[in-house]
């Protein structure tokens, strides 16, 4: 699914863009392709879903957000109906699928805790009331995630 150049490209870009008017022209360069080469590879990888976006990650906190962890225990077999219903949710930055009874996961934030809490209220409402725990960090660890293609 993925060729060389599509690993070089995806290793390239999960850190420090180049921050000029052309950032996909510096990073074909730097990798001996072209603008159009790296932006024609980018809408291909996303396409297929193999990345979902590109974009700056921003501490939520400092600028005045607030942030929280959420779990919902969801029955099997509305695990994409559940996450599809989440995703909608403009705060929501992603999901995943646990291992565990409380089996969706996703992190949500929202310009104040009001809003996030009508936020959740309204969440839980579409997705049938499901059993739902709101997790605010006490402590925030930043972790730096790059993975290797």
């Amino acid at each position: 699914m993925l060729n060389e150049r599509d690993r070089q490209l995806l290793n390239r870009l999960q850190s420090h863009l180049p921050l000029k008017s052309n950032p996909f022209q510096a990073v074909g360069e730097e990798l001996g392709m072209t603008e159009t080469e790296v932006l024609e590879r980018l809408s291909r990888l996303k396409q297929k879903g193999i990345i979902r976006r590109i974009g700056a990650s921003m501490n939520s906190q400092s600028l005045g957000y607030v942030s929280t962890l959420v779990a919902l225990k969801v029955p099997e077999g509305r695990l994409m109906e559940v996450a599809g219903l989440i995703n909608q949710f403009p705060g929501v930055t992603h999901n995943y699928q646990r291992n565990h009874t409380y089996n969706l996961w996703f992190t949500l934030i929202s310009p104040s805790q009001q809003e996030l809490e009508g936020t959740l209220k309204e969440l839980q409402k579409r997705v049938g009331n499901l059993p739902l725990l709101n997790l605010p960090a006490r402590r925030l660890f930043k972790i730096r995630a790059e993975f290797v293609f």
